[in-house]
């Protein structure tokens, strides 16, 4: 409607978004080059991969993914530790987090704030200055390289990153629809689980996938806590990498595989986590 009269169709609202169009692609490509670069260096061989100038037309082999899945430097076990304590962190967190966030977000109770700020000041801490702690903890208990040992640790870190980020998303919720669940005899526990829940599935799709990104690629608590037994598979990367060399082309192999299940869960959560985020922006906007 309005046809050229319509600011929104003119020359200049064509020119911003071209330039937005362009902008976009630019950062798109700063982004994707060091995954492109190393999808291409998984397909080189090594000599082609070490050869300077870059070598642009090379024969494709595919030794390096079976040296990766199936060869003596298979890293399927490391994959399975990986997807064990990635995914029993993220349901224990998950499972531990909305009730307390939801907590911390509706009900009055003395130190809500302290809490708050509690959880809020866990993140501050360096990772790196609770190594020893957690060593000599597990150590103690006997947990070193186990998954129980592992996951628990995990949690510490990944419990108040996602009370955290859900509490935001429950006090968007207006407190009106629990009151009439309240009214309806629906009890506190009903209202949290029919009324609640349903309004943050964006919230809770995008935290579980940001804590399960958070202990997939953790690296300083798994190579220092882990071992034999339980090896993560950020930690069997450097299988790949000695003193006398470092086989780049495995190396990039080794990252393609790892980078698949992620992606994966991030095409499968798309719509969700574009939601929740688009959500918590346009009512976080409203609320300053």
């Amino acid at each position: 409607p309005g046809g050229f009269m319509n600011p929104r169709r003119g020359p200049g609202a064509l020119a911003r978004r071209l330039a937005l169009a362009a902008v976009a692609g630019l950062l798109l490509s700063i982004w994707a080059f060091p995954v492109l670069w190393a999808l291409l260096t998984s397909f080189k061989s090594e000599r082609d991969v070490l050869a300077y100038p870059p070598v642009w037309w090379f024969e494709p082999t595919l030794e390096h993914y079976r040296e990766v899945l199936f060869g003596a430097s298979s890293i399927l076990p490391n994959l399975w530790s990986s997807v064990v304590v990635a995914s029993v962190t993220t349901a224990g967190t998950m499972l531990l987090a909305l009730p307390a966030a939801y907590a911390i977000a509706r009900l009055r109770y003395p130190g809500r704030r302290a809490s708050g700020f509690y959880v809020l000041a866990t993140q501050m801490l360096p990772p790196v200055g609770l190594v020893i702690p957690y060593y000599l903890a597990l150590q103690k208990a006997g947990a070193l390289d186990t998954y129980g040992g592992m996951v628990l640790i995990y949690l510490t870190f990944s419990l108040p990153f996602a009370i955290w980020l859900m509490v935001s998303y429950f006090e968007d919720v207006p407190p009106e629809m629990e009151e009439a669940a309240l009214l309806d005899h629906a009890g506190r526990l009903g209202a949290f689980w029919h009324v609640v829940l349903p309004q943050v599935r964006g919230g809770i799709a995008v935290t579980t996938v940001f804590v399960f990104l958070n202990a997939w690629n953790e690296f300083l608590f798994a190579v220092v806590l882990g071992g034999n037994r339980v090896r993560t598979v950020t930690v069997a990367m450097f299988n790949f990498i000695s003193v006398e060399q470092t086989l780049w082309a495995k190396l990039a192999a080794g990252a393609m595989v790892a980078m698949a299940p992620v992606i994966l869960i991030g095409l499968l959560a798309q719509r969700h986590i574009v939601k929740g985020l688009t959500v918590g922006a346009v009512k976080g906007g409203g609320r300053r």
